[in-house]
């Protein structure tokens, strides 16, 4: 029997990558597991609308499961939703990352707190290969968020594609895994149908100090129509 597994899905490009590497090795993908913010209103990390996230999860077919948290008590809401699924029957966990040791051991920690296998289908890919795989799978994603320390305004709304990796300035990686930006994917072989997503706003904003103080520019996803 195929385990039965959620994604830990912030709606971005290497998320999709991981389901479909997961999928590839047989995995049952159930649902989709996305926390946010304390309102309810937008996904904790990437400040997608959940309309936006719900979508897109109806796009693909799959169940969406949400959670409210701040970043103070993100692990125990986290670890109760785990154990929640766990209930469920769903034994696995998905996980996008690729190289960062300190986000694996903390999966890792929130996963044995619920008895849940953590699967990560792109561990220690290389990050251009990780990058060329989602082009070449023709995943395609908008940047819906861009650290200032890395990157301006400018790259904040544009399509994740070729033009968008080569124009990246040297330092910044081609994945965004060190936080450079974050990615919303509307299409790709995961979607049963394209999902029609379009820029309504950008806002810019200042992390308070306990958060680094960083600049960050956010792209206002809204919806159009499906395709």
């Amino acid at each position: 029997m195929n385990p039965r597994a959620f994604v830990s899905w912030s709606g971005g490009k290497d998320s999709a990558l991981a389901l479909h590497r997961a999928r590839e090795i047989g995995v049952d993908i159930v649902a989709l597991l996305t926390m946010l913010e304390e309102a309810g209103e937008r996904s904790r990390s990437h400040a997608v609308p959940l309309a936006v996230m719900q979508a897109q999860a109806d796009a693909m077919g799959l169940r969406l499961v949400t959670a409210c948290a701040s970043w103070r008590d993100y692990e125990s809401v986290f670890i109760a939703t785990l154990k929640s699924l766990r209930g469920e029957g769903i034994t696995h966990g998905v996980f996008g990352d690729i190289d960062l040791q300190a986000h694996r051991d903390w999966e890792e920690k929130v996963c044995a707190e619920a008895d849940v296998v953590p699967l990560l289908p792109l561990w220690q890919a290389a990050r251009h290969d990780v990058a060329n795989a989602v082009l070449q799978l023709g995943i395609r994603a908008k940047v819906v968020c861009v650290n200032g320390r890395w990157l301006d305004e400018s790259f904040c709304g544009r399509d994740y594609d070729s033009v968008f990796v080569e124009s990246l300035p040297a330092g910044v990686d081609v994945c965004g895994e060190n936080g450079e930006f974050h990615t919303f994917v509307y299409d790709g072989s995961m979607f049963r149908q394209s999902l029609a997503v379009e820029i309504a706003n950008r806002h810019r904003y200042v992390a308070p100090p306990e958060h680094g103080s960083d600049t960050f520019f956010f792209a206002e996803l809204a919806l159009s129509q499906i395709q």
